[in-house]
């Protein structure tokens, strides 16, 4: 080949690196505007997620503060239990009268179960008894006009032999403290009656009870003055 030739083929080799080169130009040109835009959205993300960190940073006290109210009460328990174990119990108050006091406060029973009688009727009569020493109680059954009297006085004279011979209590110092009648199971029958009917027999029972204790001392009540 000539020099002439050698010349004209080396502007074409030196052309084509110029042509390969632009591409790649401006490839390094859109790689620094795609970056600046992706900071830019970056950077507009980013605000966003900024309140909600907020957010729950003001969230985390206030769901702390029961758990440190509720602590501060556990802690205020435990001393108010340590505290009341330090103390030393109360000491009971002493008993005024001793054995004769115990004595005025026991209290006899004695129960009748099963009466035939209703306890409307019962209650008519036991109303008398409330409050009456013995010898009282006894004198008004004596003249009480009703069946059911008699069942009362039965059962008076149970209690006062229990208060005797159980407690070791004077007849004569007794009180009737209480005096009341319960239903009982009704006993049902039947009676034939015109036109093939029956009409219904119901024949009630109670349950009688007396509680009997002794009487309190003259001026036990009053207050020194």
């Amino acid at each position: 080949m000539s020099a002439e030739e050698e010349k004209d083929v080396a502007p074409d080799a030196a052309e084509e690196p110029k042509a390969a080169k632009k591409p790649a130009a401006k490839k390094a040109a859109k790689a620094p505007a795609a970056k600046a835009a992706e900071g830019a959205s970056a950077e507009k993300a980013k605000p966003a997620r900024k309140p909600r960190r907020k957010a729950a940073e003001k969230a985390e006290p206030q769901a702390e503060e029961p758990q440190a109210a509720a602590k501060a009460e556990a802690e205020g328990g435990k001393a108010s239990r340590a505290k009341a174990a330090k103390e030393p119990a109360p000491k009971p108050a002493a008993r005024k009268g001793g054995a004769q006091g115990a004595a005025r406060r026991r209290v006899v029973r004695a129960r009748a179960r099963y009466v035939r009688t209703s306890a409307r009727k019962a209650r008519m009569v036991c109303g008398h008894l409330r409050g009456k020493s013995v010898a009282e109680a006894r004198a008004i059954l004596a003249f009480t006009p009703r069946e059911v009297a008699r069942d009362w006085s039965k059962l008076l004279e149970s209690a006062v032999a229990n208060a005797e011979s159980n407690h070791e209590l004077l007849q004569d110092d007794l009180v009737v403290r209480e005096a009341y009648a319960d239903e009982g199971p009704t006993i049902k029958r039947f009676r034939p009656r015109a036109m093939g009917r029956a009409t219904p027999i119901r024949k009630r029972t109670s349950h009688l009870t007396i509680t009997l204790t002794a009487a309190p001392e003259v001026g036990a009540g009053r207050r020194k003055s």
